[in-house]
């Protein structure tokens, strides 16, 4: 019995979209990817993921036009990591709603503090996904931060086609 249904033909857009996004790793991996993490190594540590497992999730994101393959220099040697498409970058409101509606319905657990939504655009906090909520501007991940108080770590959000981070960072 397969684990679950292929929605890529039905009718309904939100089956199809969940046919692609459906996978919790999915979500997860284009929140590190648009935070400018796209190399392997950085996405397997951060996710606590198991090397087979992401390169299947990598593999799957290209084919489904989340994920695009970018060049970087390892120390004189040329290396592939991944960085979003314009359709990633589109999951930006889902992926802020979402911490704002973690922030509301879940319990923190100890040692967890509030994660900032920054709109560097306009300098303010939001707490919308999709427009800010200081100055109605549409968000873009190249206008935003993520400020994770309980690691005392803001982190620029990358625009498509970027892999902004250092291996150190």
């Amino acid at each position: 019995m397969p684990l679950r249904s292929d929605w890529s033909e039905d009718l309904c857009p939100i089956r199809r979209s969940l046919d692609v996004l459906g996978d919790g790793w999915v979500l997860l991996i284009v929140r590190d990817v648009l935070q400018g993490y796209g190399r392997f190594d950085q996405l397997r540590r951060s996710l606590g993921i198991s090397e087979a497992v992401l390169s299947r999730r990598l593999h799957a994101m290209i084919e489904a036009g989340l994920l695009e393959r970018a060049d970087y220099d390892s120390g004189g040697r040329t290396r592939q990591g991944y960085v979003a498409t314009p359709a990633a970058a589109e999951l930006l409101p889902i992926l802020q709603q979402l911490a704002v509606w973690g922030e509301r319905h879940t319990t923190m657990p100890a040692g967890g503090a509030h994660m900032e939504l920054i709109h560097d655009a306009c300098g303010n906090e939001t707490t919308q996904g999709q427009v800010c909520s200081a100055c109605g501007e549409v968000l873009q991940p190249q206008d935003m931060s993520w400020g994770k108080t309980w690691r005392n770590v803001r982190t620029p959000l990358v625009a498509p086609g970027e892999l902004a981070r250092t291996p150190a960072d």
